[in-house]
C-alpha cells in the first residue's frame, strides 16, 4: 500500500469516529500503534502541517476507522494487522513534519489510556525497511 492509496479512505474519517473506535480498539491495537495513531490524529491540528500530509494522515484515520477493510477487524490476531501498518505508513511518510509538541502530546495521552506511568517506554512500531521517507 502507498501513501497515495490512504487517501481514498479519508471519506471515512471523522472526529468522533476515530474517538469511538480507538476506544474500543486500543486494547487489541496495543500501547505503540495508539501512540502512533494519537500522534498522526494531533498533528491535524497543527496549522504548519502540509496538505499532502493531511490527506494522507486522513486516509490511514480513515482506514482505522472503516470495519470492513482488507483484514476485517473481527478476525482474532490479525484483524488490525494491516490497520497498524496502514497507521506506521502513514506516520513514517509525514514524520519529519510533526512536531515535538504532537508527540509528547499522543505519548502522554497513550500513557493515560493504558495506565502507564510517566515513565514507561513508548515507541512507534517498527518501520518496515521497504517504507522510504521522502
Amino acid at each position: 500500500m502507498e501513501p497515495k492509496d490512504l487517501e481514498k479512505y479519508g471519506k471515512y474519517y471523522s472526529e468522533s469516529k476515530f474517538r469511538e473506535k480507538l476506544k474500543g480498539a486500543a486494547r487489541k491495537l496495543g500501547v505503540n500503534v495508539v501512540y502512533c495513531a494519537l500522534t498522526l490524529y494531533y498533528a491535524l491540528f497543527s496549522e504548519s502541517l502540509p496538505k499532502r500530509d493531511r490527506g494522507i494522515i486522513i486516509g490511514a484515520l480513515g482506514y482505522l476507522i472503516l470495519p470492513v477493510d482488507l483484514l476485517p477487524d473481527f478476525i482474532p490476531m490479525l484483524g488490525y494487522t494491516d490497520d497498524a501498518a496502514a497507521l506506521t505508513l502513514a506516520l513514517y511518510r509525514v514524520l519529519k513534519n510533526i512536531t515535538p509538541e504532537v508527540k509528547t502530546r499522543a505519548k502522554n495521552k497513550a500513557r493515560e489510556i493504558f495506565g502507564l506511568d510517566s515513565e514507561a517506554d513508548i515507541s512507534y512500531p517498527q518501520k518496515d525497511p521497504s517504507i522510504d521517507e521522502q
